[in-house]
């Protein structure tokens, strides 16, 4: 999610280019409203958006349960942004531009991580994700 128009753009062709589902949206709340309980399997997330900022969808996301990779791209980077972020549990802080083979990189990694976590499904009850 980022709150530029062609950085959305650009950021959804390169991660479907690659071979994944991408969704993109312009601000926080409107993710958050898509969520729904149902928590995606990564959120590359811009931390630096009007009204909701990237750090306020972090605490959000904590509230949904089990961790949901967050690859975190910034324009703005400073050592406490970087700190903070880290200790949310966010699989990768990435500065913009971002380097499109480190972000798809990062994506892999935040999706391996994330098959590893258990998820919530539709009845909210706690399930444990397994790979083939």
């Amino acid at each position: 999610m980022d709150d530029e128009e062609p950085i959305r753009r650009a950021l959804c062709r390169l991660i479907r280019a690659a071979g994944l589902d991408a969704e993109a949206f312009s601000c926080g709340a409107a993710f958050l409203a898509s969520v729904d309980g149902n928590a995606p399997d990564c959120v590359v997330l811009d931390l630096h958006m009007p009204g909701m900022s990237g750090f306020d969808v972090l605490a959000r996301l904590a509230d949904l349960g089990p961790s949901v990779p967050v690859v975190a791209i910034t324009g703005y980077d400073t050592p406490e942004a970087r700190e903070r972020v880290l200790a949310t549990g966010a699989t990768a802080y990435l500065n913009k531009p971002v380097d499109a083979d480190a972000l798809l990189d990062a994506i892999a990694s935040a999706l391996a991580v994330g098959a590893d976590r258990p998820s919530i499904d539709h009845s909210g009850e706690l399930n444990a994700k397994s790979t083939p």
